[in-house]
């Protein structure tokens, strides 16, 4: 099977995946960041056929819903691909980036280990930034059944992925956490341009937001 193929039947696979998501997981989510890595792919020169694979499917089986377990995503996307013919080298490479993609919390460093990685890595960052990023995090924060601001509840550093993923606190805080992070932990030169002004956004969100909380 040739790459265009194997990338068309990998797409149409997590579209179907992806049906009825409601917490800003969705298809759409998968689809931003697949032409986003793409487009920052091609200015990095990087290998589109791994950066567009490992994109697809970098969310096929996220921790968040599956009982923390971030070790589910690269075992699927194996036994996908590899129904698919495609090779070995390939596959590992791909499997490697989904297990290290994820935030992993304020106090953790998420290095990737490959030039595909980092593109990857960025694009779906990117997705977490300026008004598709707030979007997102009110999308998750409702589908949670968590509060959108509350005051008495400051938020934490998270120094390993354990606390991170216990995390359970209101949307708002969620930006200190890890959204208003992202612009410096950007991979490439490309990211970075990107993510400045999506970041400069979310400020004045944030700024906005408190006025009106405020009442003014």
């Amino acid at each position: 099977m040739d790459q265009t193929t194997v990338i068309e039947h990998t797409a149409q696979y997590v579209k179907k995946s992806c049906e009825g998501d409601s917490s800003g997981h969705d298809w759409w989510h998968i689809y931003r960041v697949w032409q986003t890595a793409l487009h920052i792919g091609r200015e990095e020169r990087a290998d589109l056929f791994v950066v567009q694979l490992a994109a697809l499917l970098h969310d096929i089986a996220d921790w968040k819903f599956h009982d923390g377990d971030d070790t589910v995503g690269p075992p699927m996307a194996r036994s996908w691909l590899e129904g698919l013919g495609v090779d070995e080298a390939t596959i590992a490479h791909v499997c490697a980036i989904i297990g290290d993609l994820s935030f992993k919390g304020a106090g953790v460093t998420s290095l990737m280990k490959s030039l595909e990685g980092m593109v990857v890595q960025d694009a779906d960052r990117l997705d977490a930034l300026g008004a598709i990023g707030i979007a997102r995090a009110f999308a998750y924060g409702g589908f949670k059944g968590r509060e959108m601001h509350n005051p008495e509840r400051k938020p934490g550093r998270h120094e390993s992925f354990e606390q991170y993923k216990q995390g359970a606190g209101p949307t708002i805080n969620h930006f200190y956490e890890k959204l208003l992070l992202l612009k410096d932990r950007m991979n490439t030169q490309t990211a970075r341009r990107v993510a400045e002004e999506r970041h400069r956004f979310m400020e004045e969100y944030l700024e906005r937001f408190f006025k009106e909380w405020k009442g003014e």
